[in-house]
């Protein structure tokens, strides 16, 4: 699995059937929705793109669209491990409306997800295996259902088994699908369904979004390489002749 997500939209109800009825959006009119949500920044245009390949920007890119009743966006930004800590301007900017965050990343297997209706949080949700359940606010949403009833256990890999369980009930990349499905009405992955929207279709614009100070890019520099000085040497596997994964100390002499 190799999803990534860092959406945020604003609504004045279900985003799903306005998403698939989007066109082409008014560049003027989604540079002044970016410039709201990213205040004291700097906002320089950028690249046309579609949903499907722009949920996870790089740094200091963000992509969006408006629509009758609706506005999304895509950024690292919104990429929250407690995403009940929405900012309080994005929260005003919501006010009277729907708003929903969803979160996925593949490489650490972990999801967020909240809604908000008028200013209250109905729900948030992030786990990951390593960290566990981070946040757990409100009544699970229907789609979560199967999975907390224990109905999506994670299959152990013989490749990988070391006997140890799955620290988790359910993958949270499989359920992210699922979340972004309901919120959303699009999947990254899996198999399609005969209503989901193809989000390659629905057109975003692309803008360079950055802190002309510099300040937000060193802290980000910096919380890397304190990430990287906190990584153990590096492991190498190799395929074992039981056909499981084994680590091979002698790829890394020499």
């Amino acid at each position: 699995m190799g999803a990534k997500t860092g959406l945020l939209a604003f609504s004045d109800g279900d985003v799903r059937p306005l998403l698939r009825r989007a066109a082409r959006p008014d560049p003027a009119g989604v540079e002044a929705l970016v410039r709201r949500v990213h205040p004291d920044h700097a906002v320089e245009p950028g690249e046309e793109g579609a949903l499907a390949y722009s949920t996870y920007p790089p740094d200091d890119v963000t992509y969006a669209t408006v629509l009758p009743g609706a506005e999304v966006l895509c950024s690292r930004r919104f990429m929250l491990d407690h995403p009940s800590e929405l900012p309080e301007h994005l929260l005003t900017l919501g006010e009277g409306r729907r708003i929903i965050t969803h979160s996925m990343h593949s490489v650490v297997d972990w999801l967020a997800f909240s809604v908000w209706e008028d200013g209250a949080l109905v729900r948030s949700l992030s786990l990951s295996p390593d960290s566990g359940v981070m946040e757990d606010i409100g009544e699970p949403l229907p789609f979560e259902l199967p999975y907390w009833a224990g109905e999506h256990p994670v299959e152990p890999d013989p490749a990988w088994d070391d006997g140890e369980p799955y620290p988790l009930p359910f993958h949270p990349l499989d359920m992210g699908e699922d979340a972004l499905r309901a919120l959303f009405g699009f999947i990254l992955e899996g198999a399609p369904e005969n209503d989901d929207i193809d989000a390659s279709t629905v057109p975003v614009r692309g803008f360079r979004v950055f802190d002309p100070t510099g300040e937000e890019q060193a802290a980000r520099e910096a919380e890397m390489a304190k990430a990287m000085e906190s990584m153990g040497p590096p492991r190498v596997f190799t395929l074992g002749p039981d056909g499981t994964w084994q680590e091979d100390d002698r790829l890394l002499d020499g």
